[in-house]
């Protein structure tokens, strides 16, 4: 890209692309991963009764991804357990969060501004994560777009989606909390990270890799950084999100089931017949005519009216309980 060569980014983004994740930036993310467990309801209390329950809900927040992409591509999910060091290495970051003598380690990682320089590293290993699990489908389905999104999806924000299942381990089931329904801002980012490098892969954007790479990372360190230190926690999508989900998938609210339903209701109610149970007497309202036609008038009414009440009291078996 030309921009690229005119700002001198050509060369930051080849270095970029060739830095080494394992050890700093890998101990960052296995850091803000148990950080983000330690800090969930009622795990303090599991990692005080079941240690082992808390380790095993640990490794599932540091290699969520690797599980759940492997799992999709049919391969064995243990996999990237496969790596002691990586393993030793998480593990021992899970101790020190949460067994540290006086708590040092989360005091230490809690403060501000070594919190946003882990996050900050944390989000550069998402890059690596998402491009892996794109790059990891298309040597096995070289024309399947969609199944690179999912797996690229998956690897970079699996410890999101597979939330349900870490939450067992602790003995929770809160199935309102999947990320499917209620989607988190990594998982969102992750998606969208996802669906860039798959395009670019399939060569649908006019990019090279490493400058995706590099616009990509920028963006989301920024973007997280600026959330942490606003305390905002909407996301950047979040107009663009409603204009087409108010456009594309909302529907008015005349055009809705239940408002048919209840308009279809309506009209049955207003055409079924109501019975009164009251005499018709009652209804005929004093005349102060007094003329001669107009009494005959009046009692040729009355027992008109006479008849027709003998006849609903006759029929209506709802009248003639009132009247017993």
């Amino acid at each position: 890209m030309d921009w690229f060569t005119i700002l001198n980014l050509d060369e930051l983004s080849l270095e970029l692309s060739n830095l080494q994740m394992f050890p700093f930036f890998e101990t960052a993310h296995y850091i803000i991963s148990v950080m983000a467990l330690r800090e969930q309801p009622g795990v303090l209390e599991v990692a005080h009764r079941s240690p082992f329950a808390c380790w095993f809900s640990s490794m599932l927040f540091c290699f969520g991804g690797g599980i759940l992409s492997g799992m999709m591509l049919a391969e064995p999910p243990v996999a990237p357990l496969s790596n002691t060091t990586s393993v030793l290495l998480a593990s021992l970051m899970w101790y020190l969060v949460f067994y540290s003598p006086q708590d040092l380690m989360y005091s230490c990682t809690s403060i501000s501004p070594v919190r946003l320089v882990l996050t900050g590293m944390k989000e550069v290993t998402r890059t690596w994560k998402v491009l892996g699990g794109v790059v990891q489908a298309q040597k096995k389905y070289e024309n399947g777009l969609l199944v690179m999104i999912a797996v690229g999806w998956a690897k970079g924000a699996g410890g999101g989606l597979i939330s349900n299942f870490e939450q067992l381990v602790r003995g929770i089931w809160k199935p309102e909390t999947n990320e499917l329904l209620r989607m988190t801002y990594p998982t969102k980012i992750t998606l969208i990270g996802a669906v860039l490098f798959a395009l670019q892969q399939n060569h649908y954007l006019p990019l090279k890799t490493h400058h995706l790479m590099l616009i990509y990372t920028v963006f989301i360190v920024i973007n997280k950084a600026r959330m942490m230190l606003t305390g905002s926690s909407s996301s950047p999508f979040a107009v663009m999100e409603s204009a087409m989900y108010h456009m594309l998938f909302a529907r008015p609210a005349a055009y809705s089931p239940l408002a048919e339903e209840g308009t279809q209701a309506e009209l049955q109610s207003s055409k079924t017949p109501s019975v009164h149970c009251d005499s018709p007497k009652s209804s005929v309202q004093p005349d102060t005519d007094s003329s001669p036609s107009h009494e005959s008038k009046l009692q040729k009414r009355n027992s008109t009216n006479a008849k027709k009440a003998d006849q609903v009291e006759g029929k209506d078996p709802k009248c003639n309980k009132k009247k017993d």
